[in-house]
């Protein structure tokens, strides 16, 4: 039998486990009766904890909102995962978190057993980030947009394009893709009609919240992050190509990433790759260093550009052969 300190706890580490507990289930979890519970749950409202009780046969017991935070119990993996995220917040790429991650990370090691503070002591000695020249974006900022996708608000905001043109857009949010160096905003754009991917760093100021708005099926049946990943690793680009490459679909996905072109699987052997470049001569180096054997099947300015680097080679190993 739990002492009634220890039993408070098991309580509280058991009803951040899910969303809402049946009580009878929670007191045989707990090995105790519905009264005692019933006692357990009183003293954990006294001391701040927002625990909604419902009756009936479905009634139990629920975390809710409450109007302060009051103390989590983390267990050891919980622990070690918030104190890693704490120190990659302090050096992201979210702007006015630093801070607050810092605090946060000094409070969590102060109550942390010796033992995992000599993890996380290894781990911030051993993980040494580079200094970032990644865009940040406002932690504000990306609160009120992600509020706007979730509670379905139109935004208006004034965005500099790729070309860096301004203009002024009115959009319907769908969801926030962070692709690990940049953030993106996926809506429905009410000038022209279709989806468009945002880079938030582009948004110039506040944006405005609107009126309510009716859900709509998202692009890519829904998987936002596949449509950024098509947007921003092909379409994003003036010059398209289609490149068979000789290795199947899953050793190249490996090698890949669907941020920088797009695959699909030819056979068991081969895959086609739908790539994009503002320049053609550097995905035409890119193609010759990523040894594999292809066959560019558009445009044929790709393979004017392939044929030239293969004279210059050609030129070179002649050259060197007469010196040798």
């Amino acid at each position: 039998m739990l002492s009634s300190s220890s039993r408070l706890l098991r309580v509280l580490s058991l009803l951040q486990t899910r969303r809402h507990w049946a009580g009878a289930e929670l007191a045989e979890r707990l090995g105790v009766h519905p009264r005692t519970l019933r006692r357990d749950i009183d003293r954990l409202r006294e001391l701040g904890y927002p625990i909604h009780a419902s009756s009936g046969v479905a009634g139990g017991y629920a975390f809710r909102a409450g109007q302060a935070l009051p103390p989590l119990l983390l267990d050891d993996e919980e622990a070690q995962a918030v104190a890693i995220a704490l120190q990659t917040a302090a050096a992201g790429t979210v702007s006015g978190v630093e801070e607050g991650s810092l605090r946060a990370l000094v409070k969590l090691e102060q109550v942390m057993p010796a033992r995992l503070r000599r993890r996380v002591d290894a781990l911030r000695s051993a993980i040494l980030p580079l200094a970032s020249l990644r865009p940040t974006v406002d932690a504000g900022a990306l609160a009120s947009l992600a509020v706007a996708c979730r509670d379905q608000l139109r935004l208006a905001f004034a965005y500099r394009d790729s070309r860096g043109q301004d203009t002024a857009r009115t959009v319907e949010p769908q969801g926030l893709v962070h692709t690990g160096s940049r953030w993106y905003l996926v809506a429905w754009d009410l000038a022209r009609d279709d989806w468009r991917t945002f880079r938030l760093d582009r948004i110039d100021g506040a944006p405005a919240l609107g009126a309510h708005f009716a859900p709509r099926a998202g692009p890519e049946g829904g998987d936002l992050r596949a449509y950024v990943s098509r947007s921003i690793g092909v379409s994003a680009y003036t010059e398209q190509a289609r490149v068979v490459l000789h290795r199947s679909l899953e050793a190249m996905a490996r090698q890949i990433p669907p941020t920088v072109a797009r695959l699909e699987a030819l056979d068991g052997e081969r895959c086609v790759m739908h790539s994009g470049a503002n320049h053609l001569e550097s995905l035409a180096y890119w193609l010759l260093a990523l040894d594999v054997e292809f066959e560019v099947l558009e445009p044929p300015a790709l393979k004017a550009l392939l044929r030239q680097a293969n004279e210059r080679v050609a030129r070179a190993l002649a050259r060197s052969g007469g010196g040798a």
